[in-house]
């Protein structure tokens, strides 16, 4: 199993909306390395939801259920998605300065790629993240 970490600002899609919604298509990814990550991603694995812009923070976990297809949102054949579903909040949001000041997260991807929206976590870095949140 692979562990990824996908970026939505809070005010387009948040980790509320997501439970709400129960499931959702990763769509408007325009960015071709991000757009690969989508495309290695398989059912099962597991998926950190990171609130970006506003909240910098880990909020919860969620994993694939459906394998990379077509972007529904455009005609162009380069995009893709994938399905998600929750699969918890995290009990204390883990916020970028938490993970920044943490020796064992030093070479994470989302401080150093900061911009790029779907990212590969090691498992390592995954637990430390579950960790810190569970206190």
């Amino acid at each position: 199993m692979n562990h990824w970490l996908v970026k939505s600002e809070p005010h387009k899609y948040s980790w509320q909306k997501f439970n709400e919604d129960g499931r959702t298509f990763w769509d408007g990814v325009r960015n071709y390395q991000a757009r690969n990550n989508l495309r290695d991603m398989k059912e099962g694995d597991l998926v950190m939801f990171y609130h970006s812009n506003e909240g910098k923070e880990v909020v919860g976990v969620a994993k694939v259920v459906k394998e990379s297809y077509q972007d529904p949102t455009t005609d162009d054949k380069n995009w893709v998605v994938v399905d998600l579903s929750p699969v918890e909040t995290l009990k204390k949001p883990v916020t970028l300065e938490t993970i920044k000041a943490d020796e064992r997260l030093k070479d994470i991807a989302l401080v150093r790629q900061g911009r790029l929206s779907v990212m590969p976590l090691k498992a390592a870095e995954f637990d430390r993240i579950l960790e810190i949140a569970n206190g």
